[in-house]
Formats: C-alpha cells, structure tokens, sequence
C-alpha cells in the first residue's frame, strides 16, 4: 500500500507539474507571440494550435492531474498530507471547471467560424473570441495550476519526513 500511495502522490504531483507548464507556455511565449501577428496568422495558428491539444498525451496529463490528484488524496488520509494535496485538489478542480467553461467554449468558437482562407471578416472573428478574457483566465489557470504543482510537491515533502 506504502508504493501506491507514494506512485500516486508522484504521479499527481508530475501530471500537475506538466500542466503548470502548459498553462504558462500559453500565457508567457504562445499568446505573446501571436498578439503581435495579423488576424489571419493569429487564428490560424490558435486554431492549429488548439487541434494539436486533442490527443492522448495531453487529455491523459489535463484529466490524470486531476484524477491521480483526487486518488492521492483518499490513499494519503493522514493530517500531515491531506491539507495540501486537498488544496491542490481544490485549485485544480477550479482550473478544469475553468477551462471546460471559458476557454474551451472561446477556443471551439474560433474554430467554428472556419477556415482562415474562408472566413471574411478576420477582424471580426478574432474579436469575437476574446483574446484579453482569454488570456485572463488562462493567467488564473497558470497560477492555480503552479500553485496547485507547489502544494502537491509540498505534500512530497511532508510525506518524506513521515518514515
């Protein structure tokens, strides 16, 4: 039981880590990067960028964290760790409730107004999708999810002095 419960903590707090990462590429280089291109280069690339995101690897890390989170908390009850994998538990429950409500929603509506060549009003399109509440959200996704990654590693640490 001792492995599981360690291998689940590592695992969460890796998963977490990963998506701390994410979070903050997009803040810090992808969307600096393209707020400086022109309406046709910006959705273009956001919409290759948020088709790329649909895949095994990255699902299994947004999902896992949250999942391997949740299983980490029930398989370490004890009070010394519990607090703080519960607070990342909580932080990063916000981030996917956050994510699936706003960004997602901003992201597939982007990718509905259709192809770069096609759409006629680029301008409009860009606008529409929000890039300043976006990225506001995003910048909460960031340090909810670092916040998240430091408590868990926190728990690792705790669960260190423990033997």
């Amino acid at each position: 039981m001792f492995a599981l419960r360690v291998t689940t903590l590592i695992a969460a707090t890796m998963t977490t880590g990963l998506m701390a990462g994410v979070f903050g590429l997009y803040q810090h280089s992808i969307m600096q990067g393209l707020a400086g291109t022109d309406d046709r280069t910006f959705v273009g690339a956001f919409q290759a960028v948020d088709r790329a995101l649909y895949n095994p690897w990255f699902m299994g890390s947004f999902f896992g964290a949250l999942l391997l989170t949740a299983a980490a908390a029930i398989l370490n009850p004890g009070r010394r760790l519990l607090p703080w994998v519960l607070v990342a538990l909580v932080l990063y429950l916000a981030v996917v409730v956050i994510t699936l409500a706003i960004n997602v929603p901003l992201n597939d509506a982007l990718k509905a107004a259709g192809d770069p060549d096609r759409i006629t009003d680029l301008a409009a399109a860009r606008e529409r999708f929000n890039e300043a509440r976006w990225l506001a959200w995003n910048l909460f996704r960031t340090i909810a999810t670092t916040a998240a990654f430091g408590f868990l590693c926190w728990a690792l640490v705790m669960r260190g002095q423990t033997r």
